[in-house]
């Protein structure tokens, strides 16, 4: 028997796809079970505990009990320095078991998997030596805490490579091949329950970032004679108000055609080259400044409702990756609300996923913060909407002081 027949695997729950918040469908939908019982599952799992491929990711998953539920998630980038990794493990453990204690238990033990490719010249054999202190340092902090870890995993070039297993006729030192991911388990499950996959976090990164020249030549050109017409209007409440009123009629009438004009491609290139068709550089441009004002923001956050789930993650999308040259900062906007109704129709990975790089355009962007850390935490998003209108209601009441481009606003959130 080797180590890895010893120790407990996963059976891991696969939830149903989430209902919109509006849904009133009393139907269940189906729900599955998979046992996880040795590390070529595992590494085929990765996607599916996540929704996506984390490229360039450290993954711990927390267990419990003594079949090894899976839990709690977290993923960070891999730190490239490798002087600050004795400092950053024990962050990551400390993090597991706090989130872990948040939501009603402590941790009985984890699964680590680092996912990152070679650099040129290099073998997946390399990465998984070069990682091998950070797993070493996380192993020793985990152990710190009473939580020991039953399986670390290196995924690169196409292989798994074990940290834990002794056994070189399960896990050589070469690595196994990682098989189809439609063919494992995991994903059989998945398509039973209706849980939709995302490729890799790069790829859904892609759709979201700001689009190269030629196109982000003209755009920027367009933002800036945009600029110079919207800014002085919003330096006056009355004016504000007007450029308001003007980005919301406008708002509104994109989201009109994002929903008339839904994309037939097959790749996801292909539908965002088809929703770029959709915007002028105009429209663009007044939008994306438009929204730079808190008010305005968060009443196109508060649209996110039902139907308009689909084409507003469209549109949001599309004006993040109309951001271009000096204007990036300002997507983090677009990033947030992109991030707020993917949460709100139950897409909880796209949320993750857009929400940080919201934070990593503008790490003090507060809307966004809390956003992120709602939907880590796995709070309901109605609770949220319910705040928004709330507060809508409290603002048209009491007036506002903010000043244009968000920046006081977004403190106040």
């Amino acid at each position: 028997m080797t180590q890895h027949d010893r120790e407990p695997r996963g059976n891991e729950p696969i939830p149903p796809r989430s209902q919109d918040a509006t849904s009133q469908d009393p139907t269940p939908a189906p729900q599955a079970s998979v046992s996880l019982r040795d590390p070529a599952e595992l590494a085929e799992a990765l996607p599916y505990l996540l929704g996506f491929y984390p490229d360039d990711s450290l993954v711990v998953v927390a267990l419990h009990g003594e079949r090894g539920r899976f839990g709690g998630r977290l993923r960070i980038g891999i730190p490239d320095a490798e002087s600050g990794w004795p400092a950053f493990a024990p962050q990551i453990a400390e993090c597991l078991d706090s989130s872990s204690r948040a939501r009603g238990a402590r941790p009985d033990g984890a699964l680590i998997f680092l996912c990152q490719e070679p650099g040129e010249g290099h073998t997946g054999r390399d990465v998984m030596q070069r990682l091998r202190p950070l797993v070493q340092e996380l192993r020793r902090a985990c152990g710190n805490l009473e939580i020991p870890v039953y399986e670390a995993l290196c995924l690169s070039d196409g292989r798994y490579f074990s940290y834990c297993c002794p056994d070189s006729r399960c896990c050589p030192p070469e690595g196994v091949p990682l098989a189809e991911a439609s063919t494992s388990a995991m994903a059989v499950a998945a398509a039973y329950a209706g849980v939709p996959m995302h490729g890799s976090l790069r790829e859904m990164e892609r759709r979201l970032l700001p689009l190269g020249p030629p196109f982000a030549e003209e755009q920027t050109r367009v933002l800036d004679s945009v600029s110079a017409e919207l800014t002085p209007r919003m330096l006056s409440s009355e004016g504000r108000e007007q450029v308001r009123t003007e980005t919301l009629a406008l708002l509104g009438r994109l989201m009109e055609r994002f929903q008339r004009c839904s994309p037939t491609a097959a790749t996801q290139t292909s539908q965002d080259a088809h929703d770029d068709g959709l915007l002028s550089h105009d429209e663009a441009a007044t939008a994306i400044l438009g929204l730079q004002d808190r008010e305005t923001r968060d009443e196109a956050a508060e649209w996110m409702d039902g139907a308009d789930v689909a084409p507003a993650l469209r549109l949001w999308r599309a004006l993040a990756r109309r951001c271009a040259g000096p204007y990036i900062a300002y997507a983090a906007a677009l990033l947030t609300l992109a991030g707020w109704v993917a949460w709100s129709g139950g897409d909880v990975p796209t949320a993750r996923v857009a929400l940080g790089l919201a934070l990593r355009t503008d790490p003090d962007y507060l809307f966004a913060q809390l956003l992120h850390h709602a939907c880590n935490e796995g709070l309901d998003p109605k609770q949220v909407r319910h705040c928004l209108r709330n507060e809508s209601g409290t603002e048209q009441a009491d007036g506002d002081g903010e000043q244009p481009g968000g920046t006081e606003g977004d403190a106040a959130v």
